[in-house]
């Protein structure tokens, strides 16, 4: 389920991350959603979702830092 827009993120994603942010997010998600495609592909027993949700959370988090209760750019 590849996103085509930020307002389609989740809302824990759209109500917390910037702008920016959220555009990272997106694309991480979808580039994992088509990286990791194949069950053999993936650690564990986790699902292609929950697969690019943490490739995705993994890429904002290299670009913003969680400061208080903001992100912000590192």
């Amino acid at each position: 389920m590849p996103y085509d827009k930020t307002a389609e993120l989740p809302d824990g994603v759209k109500n917390n991350l910037p702008q920016h942010a959220q555009e990272i997010y997106k694309e991480a998600f979808n580039s994992a959603w088509d990286e990791y495609r194949e069950p053999e592909d993936r650690k564990g027993n986790a699902s292609r979702e929950e697969t690019a949700h943490k490739v995705a959370w993994a890429a904002v988090k290299k670009v913003y830092k969680k400061k208080d209760n903001s992100w912000i750019k590192r």
